[in-house]
């Protein structure tokens, strides 16, 4: 069943001063359909260095979590010339979204879990470490709902502002100036932004990956694991960046798997 879900009722509502006219962020729905019970459900999230919204990261993404039992969507957030906070607010609007009407469609609603890849994972991470740090309201009844995923899955994820280690041009892109300030550095810089509310995190990255240094995800699964929060993270030998579900590389084809897998052992109802 798919079914497109335009994300708010108009781009000002969002806050951004932005003509109505601009790119509208939406859902696609991916939902099983004859389900006796209610399922979980994954959100997920292409990465693109918040320039753009890789296609194979995701409608083949949320087919893939149907086929392992879940339900499923593909947000089409913001991503630039939009800045901070737009595709924030975005991914919290969506868990909202989807968390109201999980009755409508079969969802459990204390697990809804956001996965996302690259820059999309950072998105992720931001929904699992800044929801009370976005404004996401319209208006609406959706203000009212907690915009927090129960999970998240961050796949060779940027998480890190560190010059070291982070993918600059998603960090120039999601600031929207060319030299980020240190003190919205700091505030992006996941790893460090982990909280007590911080959901279960599935990490995998690959050894070899040169875009977006492996070091991202050990940092954010060591400091999860620091603060007493579960974290499970898959380090493959081989393989470049943007694998997506990683068909052509076989060691790394199984990770979807072991999502699923993580998210069973996180008490997600699966078909």
């Amino acid at each position: 069943m798919n079914e497109k879900i335009m994300l708010w009722p108009d781009i000002k509502s969002a806050g951004t001063g932005k003509k109505e006219d601009d790119f509208q962020p939406y859902l696609v729905t991916r939902l099983l359909e004859n389900t006796s019970s209610p399922l979980g459900a994954v959100i997920v999230l292409p990465g693109g260095g918040y320039r753009m919204r890789a296609p194979h990261e995701g409608l083949p993404v949320a087919q893939k979590f149907n086929a392992l039992g879940f339900h499923a969507f593909v947000l089409e957030y913001r991503v630039a010339p939009y800045a901070w906070p737009a595709p924030q607010q975005d991914v919290m609007r969506a868990v909202a979204l989807v968390r109201a009407n999980a009755g409508k469609w079969n969802i459990d609603p204390e697990h809804i879990a956001v996965g996302g890849f690259s820059a999309g994972g950072h998105l992720a991470a931001c929904a699992g470490t800044l929801a009370l740090d976005v404004d996401f309201s319209a208006g609406d009844g959706y203000d009212s709902v907690s915009p927090r995923p129960d999970a998240l899955i961050l796949c060779y994820p940027v998480i890190s502002s560190d010059a070291a280690i982070t993918h600059q041009g998603s960090m120039q892109r999601l600031s929207g100036s060319e030299t980020p300030d240190d003190k919205f550095l700091a505030l992006v810089s996941l790893e460090n932004q982990i909280r007590e509310e911080t959901p279960p995190a599935f990490l995998w990255h690959t050894a070899t990956d040169g875009s977006v240094n492996v070091e991202n995800s050990l940092r954010f699964a060591k400091n999860m694991w620091a603060r007493g929060k579960r974290a499970e993270l898959h380090v493959f030998p081989q393989g470049s960046h943007g694998l997506g579900l990683g068909e052509q590389t076989t060691d790394v084809s199984i990770w979807p798997e072991l999502a699923a897998n993580f998210l069973e052992t996180a008490g997600f109802p699966r078909q």
